[in-house]
């Protein structure tokens, strides 16, 4: 797998570059895996959360630039520490000592050759939990199949519908027909949702959006797109915790908290079209609170 970084086209970026070699792409990651955070964390969905927590590992850098980055500490100014893929491995099982429900690859896009490795020798060494990959979607359809019978739940984004919303606010061309396609053939891999008896997920799909301000026509196209090709074969996320940063100032149009009345239009959207599998958020979680402190603990 690790000969897939001499000629890194792991996203859409197809930057070619030899990372083996210390060349640098987009993302600016090296061969060298760059982790800032591992935790046991408290705010995902509730099937994945549980009682004890995700087992998070937070990845540094990232593929995609959106402007309201709210982990911009890591994904802009690559906060975090190498680590090796015996390191990685470690940190599984040691996530798995702590009694965390399951591992949770946060933004693992452009180091999948490495975390496939870890993965292999963590579970030599006894490694049990699912693996779910956390992802903003702008992946290759290779890089998801290479992944197949490594993950068990999949995590992804879906951020836009609309690409100029895609270009101007994360730089990213063609983001709804790359991830949507990234999105299905996740679904062929895990399939339906299957969860344990303590209510928690074991295998399958969580779609999340985020809403942006201004952008509910958007939000139910994305909400359409969802339903139209997987029924309530996949949990669908509503996400209200936008928060304007700094890094917003230029866009006036979403320097600005997001309005209850659209959300709660968007809830009512997904009730009439006769969605069930549906997770939302109360009011309050726009706070900075919910940032976690990137200070490379547990790396």
């Amino acid at each position: 797998m690790l000969e897939l970084l001499s000629n890194c086209r792991l996203c859409p970026r197809n930057c070619g570059v030899n990372r083996l070699k210390g060349e640098i792409g987009f993302c600016k990651s090296s061969d060298k895996i760059k982790a800032a955070r591992v935790s046991l964390h408290e705010w995902e969905e509730p099937c994945i959360s549980g009682s004890r927590g995700s087992g998070t590992i937070f990845f540094s850098e990232c593929n995609l630039k959106c402007v309201f980055c709210q982990n911009s500490s890591i994904s802009y100014e690559g906060i975090g520490k190498e680590i090796s893929i015996e390191r990685l491995s470690e940190i599984f099982l040691n996530q798995q000592s702590r009694g965390a429900h399951n591992i949770n690859l946060v933004t693992p896009t452009h180091f999948v050759p490495q975390i496939i490795e870890a993965i292999k020798l963590a579970k030599k060494r006894g490694l049990m939990l699912p693996i779910v990959y956390n992802t903003s979607s702008y992946e290759n359809i290779e890089t998801i199949k290479a992944l197949k019978g490594y993950i068990d739940i999949y995590l992804p984004d879906l951020k836009y519908f609309n690409d100029k919303y895609a270009v101007k606010y994360s730089n990213a061309p063609n983001y709804f027909k790359t991830a949507s396609k990234a999105i299905e053939e996740m679904y062929l891999q895990v399939g339906n949702p299957v969860f344990n008896k303590e209510g928690l997920m074991e295998k399958g799909v969580i779609i999340r959006h985020l809403m942006l301000p201004g952008l509910l026509f958007d939000s139910k196209k994305i909400i359409e797109y969802i339903y139209k090709t997987f029924k309530d074969n996949v949990y669908i996320s509503l996400m209200n915790q936008y928060t304007p940063f700094n890094n917003v100032e230029k866009y006036p149009e979403i320097n600005k908290p997001l309005n209850p009345k659209h959300y709660n239009s968007l809830i009512d959207y997904c009730l009439n079209l006769g969605i069930k599998n549906a997770f939302i958020q109360d009011e309050g979680t726009v706070s900075e609170s919910f940032i976690p402190k990137f200070d490379l603990r547990g790396v």
